[in-house]
Formats: structure tokens, sequence, C-alpha cells
């Protein structure tokens, strides 16, 4: 793998680990077209952009246009936005955190993020709407061409079966509906980073795997005095308001400040648990909310736009993550954590990733290393997730049995230094090489678990 030229090389968990690519010299006769203009599109688009690939984004909207998300940025994605230059200041809308307050069974135990030197020792919260938008400007900067207003419908091919550009709809800017119109694209290479509903992939023939846990996402804001918290807050109690016992669902609530006077607050659940499917989410984020302190403003009147809700797609849902002329990338790829549902870091290391891949085959000789290059990039996914994802598949099975879901949520909240591992081991923050007991100890669990 080259490595980053200036900056230092962002360094990865698996045996797989990437480096931010280092420019060929026939890098400018390379073309990359990208769908979907995200956290993992726009930084694929910047790396690729920085190292003199002529590089096209497809934005179906245009920015700035709204997520439905946490919009909390763990250290691995600080990290990210470190390795691309991008400003993160308060001045820049963002609002810093010391880590995780975790709230279950009457008891509160916050875990700072840990001192290491691999990641960033605070997280962030910004909007999607504001930190898509300054991913997508830091692309434009470094060179790419970002066109709004273009939804993809089909990929093309050639008489190969390699897929060599993309067919997009324009949409009407005032209506944000579809025209008449088309438009085809035609690329070295394709990079699906168009999300969970990822049109790109399906058109491919890549459908969503059924052996994979999938969550979904309900959230809003509300004018609060929670919007200063200089923690991300997470409630580990969310009850099943149909159950006559009160069951607990697999998933979480969250209060992220996001220090523009409002909260962003919402729930995230797995469908392991019998109940999936036939919640209304919207109903579970009133009721959750409404049980909060008045004093925190949580109520219909300072609730600020709707409620949204999106899926998550996990542990590698979606597969292979690479076909002739084709990588999937972020939530495309299904790399959203079946731990927490954090999937901005891991789109954006996918990115990162992918980069690395097309700029080693920009510099390849014949077209078999060029390939040979390319087909790189599926390993490095399974190599950096692999395990992680396993783990997690198996943590979103248990918890689905709300018995067994009480009880570990009671025992690790009267355990810190047990819950305190949990977390790093679910946020992936760990140096490697180890340089602590609990580095180590995660080193060897991911050593001891198959890669899914």
């Amino acid at each position: 793998m080259a490595h980053v030229r200036p900056a230092a090389a962002p360094r990865t968990r698996g045996a797989g680990r990437a480096s931010a690519p280092e420019t060929a010299e026939d890098c400018g006769a390379v073309k990359v077209l990208i769908s979907g203009g995200g956290p993992a599109g726009a930084t694929a688009a910047y790396w690729l952009a920085s190292q003199g690939i002529r590089v096209t984004v497809l934005e179906k909207t245009a920015y700035p246009r709204e997520k439905v998300c946490g919009d909390g940025l763990t250290p691995r994605a600080v990290k990210q936005m470190r390795l691309m230059g991008l400003p993160h200041g308060a001045e820049q809308g963002y609002r810093s955190n010391r880590g995780l307050r975790l709230v279950a069974g009457g008891r509160t135990v916050e875990f700072p993020w840990p001192q290491l030197t691999d990641f960033p020792s605070y997280g962030l919260v910004r909007t999607r709407a504001g930190f898509d938008e300054d991913l997508a400007r830091h692309a434009q900067q470094a060179g790419a061409e970002i066109i709004e207003h273009r939804s993809v419908q089909d990929v093309l091919r050639d008489d190969t079966g390699r897929i060599v550009g993309l067919r997009a709809a324009v949409m009407d800017p005032g209506t944000g509906r579809r025209t008449t119109q088309t438009e085809d694209h035609h690329a070295d290479l394709v990079l699906a980073a168009d999300g969970n509903s990822t049109r790109t992939a399906v058109a491919a023939g890549l459908h969503r795997r059924q052996d994979r846990p999938m969550g979904v996402a309900v959230r809003t804001y509300y004018r609060s005095p929670r919007s200063e918290l200089d923690w991300m807050e997470g409630w580990l109690e969310l009850a099943d308001g149909n159950d006559p016992h009160g069951a607990l669902l697999p998933g979480y609530g969250w209060v992220f400040g996001v220090g523009d006077g409002t909260a962003n607050v919402g729930l995230g659940i797995l469908d392991t648990s019998p109940a999936f499917g036939k919640l209304d989410y919207r109903a579970v984020l009133r009721d959750w909310a409404a049980s909060m302190p008045a004093e925190w403003t949580f109520d219909p009147e300072h609730q600020v736009g709707r409620i949204g809700s999106a899926a998550l797609p996990m542990a590698a849902n979606r597969t292979p993550h690479y076909l002739p002329g084709l990588m999937l990338l972020g939530d495309a790829a299904g790399l959203v954590s079946p731990f927490n549902g954090e999937g901005i870091s891991n789109a954006m290391e996918s990115a990162l990733f992918a980069a690395s891949c097309i700029v080693d085959a920009a510099g390849a000789n014949g077209a078999q290393q060029r390939e040979n290059a390319l087909a790189r990039y599926p390993e490095l996914v399974r190599a950096e997730w692999g395990a992680h994802f396993t783990q997690g598949r198996t943590l979103a099975q248990l918890i689905g049995h709300p018995a067994i879901l009480s009880a570990a949520v009671r025992s690790g909240m009267h355990v810190p230094a047990l819950m305190r591992f949990a977390v790093q081991v679910m946020t992936e923050l760990s140096d490697r090489p180890a340089r602590s007991v609990t580095d180590r100890a995660i080193a060897v669990l991911d050593a001891l678990t198959p890669a899914g």
C-alpha cells in the first residue's frame, strides 16, 4: 500500500491496514464515478482528487440536505477528519464531547474517550446537513466534481459485463422529483456510496443478505438546555410499550447536544427482537422523550422539525464488496456496526481503503495487476471489520432476548470496569500494536473471533 503524502496515514485495526495513497504518475488517466455524496462518497472523492484521480460524484439532492442520524462523530471519525485536514472547531459548528455517559437501572456511569496513540480523545456532534456539506466542499476544493440533482437509476456495462458507468435521472431542483431527462456517465470505476437503498448495487444485482442484522434509527431535535452536553448520552433501557411486562427492546436511546440550542434525541433498535416490525417507532420515541425531566423540554412545543427514521444496514449485509468495475462503500456495503449503530467512521475508512486500492491500480503495469489491486478492497474490509461484525452479530442475537438483555444491562452498570471494556470493544477504540492491558485483551478477542 502506498503511504500518505503529506499527512500521516490512518491506522486501521486489521491486517489489511490501509494508508492514504501516494500519487501514481498516471493517476490522471483514471476516471472514477461515485454514486452518493455522503460521508463515504465525499471522503472517497477527497482522497482520489487529492491524489490526481479524476472523480465525479452524482448526488441525488443538493447540499445542505437532511439525513436521519444521531449526528455523533466518535474519535474514529474524528481521526479521519484530521487526516483529511477538515476543519472541525466550534467556529465551524462542531460541538466537542468528552465521552459516553450511559444511563440504566437508576445508575449513570461516565466513560471518557480513552487516551490512545492512534485516536484522538474527543468526539464531536455536527448535524448531518452541515457535516455532509463540509465533506463535499472539502472534496471539491481538492479537485472533485460534484453534480447535484442526479439520481442513479442503473449501471452501464460493456460487452464483457464489466460495469463502466451509471445512468442517472435528472432531478427537478424545485420539486425534488425526477424529470424525464437521463444522463449516461462513463468511468473506469464506479463506487456505490448511495446509502442503504443503494440503487447502484441493486442495479448491479447485489441484494441485502438476510443473515445479517438490520436496525432502525428514529430521531428528532428539541430546543433544549441539553444542547450543551459534554457527553454523548446513551440510555440503555427502552421498554416495549406493547408488552404487558415492559420487556426491554434491543437498542438504546440517545441525547446528543448539538451546541446550537438544540439536542438530537433519538433511538436505535435492532431487528433481533420479536417486537421489531410491529412497533410504531415514532410513538416509542415520543413516549420515551416524554418520560424525561420537564426542564429538558423534550415536548411537542420545543420540537424542531419532523421525526425521521432510517434503516441501518449492518455487519456487511451486502456482498461481494467488489465486482469488476464496482466497489461498495459505507452503508451501501452494510458497514454499520451492529454493536452501536455507528456507521460514519466505517464509511470514511472504507472510502480510504477504496482510494488506496484505486491509486495502486492506477500505477500498476497491465490489466491483470490493475484488477488485482482493485480486488484487494474486499480483503481490506474483511480484515478490518470481519471479527468486529461477527462479535456484533452474536451480541445482537443475544440481546434480542429480553431476559438476557435485562441481565446484561444490570450487571454491566454495576461493574464499570467491565462496561468500560465493552464500550471500547463496541466503539473499536484501541491501540495497535497494543499499549495497555485493555488493548491486549481486545487484540486477543479479535484474534479468536472468525471474520464473518
